[in-house]
């Protein structure tokens, strides 16, 4: 009897601390457990793009290196704000990521009055991937082999010529601005929902030139002509190709791709990810696919993209306002 009433406060202490440790298995349980269900990367562009491959390239290196599926989610319209309008709007629990790139999230607040998101408030930066340079592509049977070429047909016929880009504010529509710009010629902006769409009638001929960034493929295929490369170097993939400084028109112009999550996203998910992208970044097989498609590749630390991408918005406006690319 006596030793009945002795346990009976340490009953008590016990099922008291079972109750405390059970109230904290769930917050536990989740951390320990990410990821335990499939993983979503948003790309705001459609299917064919160098986004898109990126996006496609690292879900399937992230998917063997978390043991889950990582599928990508393809939502075009807008110059990118619609899938980004989207993602905002989603949980910051890191099993949706957006494949960022300059043009929705440093370009886009200088070109679109509205775009339905902060670029700073509305994000977690998780790790900048890489950048690419534009490439001045024509159709393989396109009469042009030079910049000089297309500057003196337009010249000759001032306003008959077009060039494609992925959207109002992707890096091949401010690209275009920027060569009319800087050459002073009149060529005319058709937009598309994406690259691969406007890479596609390039091909075909219906569009006379893009200033894109995911073209290799096509250019190694023999399907696109390179004219021109907007670095400050030669590309390694394209070493033949002139840079648009060496031919005859000084510019600049890349596009920068990073993975984002929304706003307050759990510091332990943002290292895991960040750890996780830079690792695959670190790949001799993603190294290689990466070269291939001429991107420069980056990798770094949350803190250091969060302060890039900040940074960039302010660089862009200068850009924008430069090239004379019109806000919608």
């Amino acid at each position: 009897m006596m030793t009945s009433l002795k346990n009976k406060p340490f009953g008590k202490l016990r099922r008291c601390a079972l109750v405390v440790a059970l109230g904290l298995l769930p917050s536990s349980w989740a951390l320990a457990a990410y990821p335990d269900k499939p993983i979503k990367i948003i790309v705001p562009w459609a299917p064919g793009g160098a986004t898109d491959q990126i996006g496609r390239l690292l879900a399937q290196g992230l998917a063997q290196s978390m043991g889950v599926a990582v599928v990508v989610d393809n939502k075009a319209g807008a110059g990118g704000n619609i899938g980004t309008q989207s993602f905002v709007k989603e949980k910051p629990d890191g099993y949706t990521l957006l494949l960022a790139t300059s043009s929705t999230n440093a370009a886009g607040p200088h070109l679109y009055a509205k775009q339905g998101f902060d670029p700073v408030k509305d994000f977690t930066a998780v790790v900048l991937l890489c950048a690419i340079p534009n490439v001045m592509v024509v159709p393989a049977k396109s009469p042009w082999t030079s910049l000089n070429d297309i500057v003196e047909a337009d010249r000759s016929a001032p306003g008959q010529y077009t060039y494609g880009s992925a959207g109002i504010g992707s890096s091949q529509h401010l690209a275009g601005a920027q060569f009319k710009t800087v050459s002073g010629i009149d060529i005319r902006h058709v937009p598309y929902k994406g690259s691969g769409p406007a890479a596609q009638d390039l091909i075909a001929g219906h569009i006379d030139m893009m200033i894109d960034t995911g073209s290799l493929g096509s250019i190694k295929g023999g399907l696109l002509r390179p004219l021109a490369v907007a670095s400050e170097k030669r590309l390694q993939a394209l070493p033949a190709v002139p840079t648009f400084k060496e031919a005859g028109v000084p510019m600049v112009a890349s596009a920068w791709y990073g993975i984002m999550l929304p706003a307050n996203a759990p510091a332990e998910v943002v290292h895991r990810l960040n750890k996780e992208f830079n690792q695959l970044l670190q790949k001799p097989e993603i190294r290689t696919r990466f070269h291939e498609i001429g991107a420069e590749i980056a990798g770094g630390s949350m803190e250091e993209f969060t302060k890039f991408s900040i940074s960039e918005i302010k660089r862009y406006e200068t850009i924008v306002k430069n090239s004379g690319a019109p806000k919608e």
